[in-house]
C-alpha cells in the first residue's frame, strides 16, 4: 500500500475485531485458569471417586462401577435427608423473598434515614457463619437465652422435633434476607417513576399501584431471587451443623450434611462423592423445573 493511500475499510475492521479478540483472550485467561484448576478439576477428580471405594485412609481406592449409585438409590438416610432439606426449602425460599421485598419497600420510603437502616439489615449478610451461630445458639439457650427470657417460656427451640427446623430456617432468614432486600431495592430503581404516578393520577389505590405496576415489573428480579435462594437452601450445612448437629435424633439432617457425616467421619470418600453427585443432581433437576415454571408464567402473563 503506498504512503498517503487510504486503509481498505474491511483490512481495518478485521484489525480492530483481532486486537478485541486479544484483549478479550488476555483479560479472561486468569480467571479460565483458576475456575478450571480450582472447579473443573475437582469436579472431574469427585466423578471419578464416585466409582470408587476410596477412603480417607485409602486415597487411590478401587474401581467399582455404579456399585455407590445402587447403594445410593437404595440409602434411606438419603432419601430422609433429602425431605429434610425440602422441608427445609418450603420453609425458606418463598418467606425469605418475601421478607426481602417487604424490606425493600419500607427502606425505599425512608428518606435520610435510608442508608442507616439498610446497614443494619444488611449487617448479618457480612457475619461469618460461625459468628450467626454463635449468636443464636446464646439467645436460644433454654435457660439463659433471650429468647426465652422475654416470652417467659423454657422451650428447648434446637433440641425439639417440633421447633429444631424452623428455628433453623428463621435463622437462615434473619441472616440472608438482606441480601434480597439489596436485589429489591436495584430492582425498583430500575421502575420508572412516571408509571406510577400516572397510575395515581387516574385514580389507582397504592395497592393497585403495587399489584398491577410494582410486581410485575419486578418479576425479573423476583425469578433471579427465586432461583438463587432454592439453590442456597438446597445447599443448607452450615446452620444445621452449627445449631443442631442434624439432630434431634437426624431429625434435621440435611443433605449436605449426611454427606459430610459419610465422607469425612466415616471416611467413605467414594460413596460421600456419589452423594455430592445426587445433590448435584437434584439441584439441578428442581432449579431447571423452577426456571420453566417461572418463564412459562412470565411469557403467559405477557402475552394476556
Amino acid at each position: 500500500m503506498q504512503a498517503g493511500m487510504p486503509a481498505n475499510p474491511a483490512t481495518v475492521a478485521v484489525a480492530a475485531r483481532r486486537q478485541r479478540a486479544l484483549v478479550a483472550t488476555l483479560l479472561t485467561t486468569p480467571f479460565l485458569l483458576f475456575y478450571a484448576v480450582f472447579f473443573v478439576l475437582p469436579l472431574i477428580g469427585m466423578l471419578y471417586l464416585s466409582f470408587t471405594d476410596n477412603s480417607l485412609g485409602n486415597l487411590a481406592g478401587n474401581f467399582v462401577g455404579l456399585h455407590n449409585y445402587a447403594k445410593l438409590v437404595q440409602d434411606p438416610k438419603f432419601w430422609r435427608a433429602t425431605l429434610h432439606t425440602l422441608y427445609f426449602v418450603l420453609l425458606t425460599v418463598i418467606p425469605n423473598v418475601a421478607v426481602g421485598l417487604i424490606l425493600a419497600l419500607l427502606v425505599e420510603r425512608l428518606g435520610r434515614l435510608r442508608r442507616l437502616v439498610e446497614g443494619i439489615f444488611f449487617l448479618p449478610v457480612i457475619l461469618s457463619l460461625g459468628t450467626i451461630g454463635l449468636i443464636w445458639s446464646w439467645m436460644l439457650d433454654p435457660q439463659y437465652g433471650v429468647i426465652n427470657s422475654i416470652f417467659h417460656l423454657t422451650t428447648f427451640w434446637t433440641g425439639s422435633y417440633r421447633f429444631a427446623m424452623p428455628t433453623v430456617a428463621v435463622v437462615t432468614i434473619w441472616w440472608s434476607a438482606g441480601f434480597n432486600m439489596l436485589l429489591y431495592e436495584a430492582g425498583l430503581s430500575s421502575i420508572p417513576k412516571e408509571i406510577s404516578e400516572a397510575a395515581r393520577i387516574d385514580g389507582a389505590t397504592t395497592g393497585q399501584v403495587f399489584r398491577y405496576i410494582t410486581l410485575p415489573l419486578l418479576k425479573p428480579t423476583t425469578t433471579l431471587i427465586l432461583i438463587l435462594q432454592l439453590i442456597a437452601s438446597m445447599n443448607i450445612f452450615g446452620q444445621v451443623y452449627l445449631l443442631t448437629g442434624g439432630g434431634p435424633n437426624n431429625s434435621t439432617r440435611v443433605l449436605l450434611e449426611y454427606m459430610y457425616t459419610v465422607a469425612f467421619t466415616k471416611q467413605e470418600g467414594g460413596y460421600g462423592s456419589a452423594i455430592a453427585v445426587g445433590i448435584f443432581v437434584i439441584i439441578l433437576v428442581i432449579s431447571v423445573i423452577q426456571y420453566t415454571v417461572l418463564n412459562a408464567g412470565a411469557s403467559a402473563a405477557s402475552r394476556a
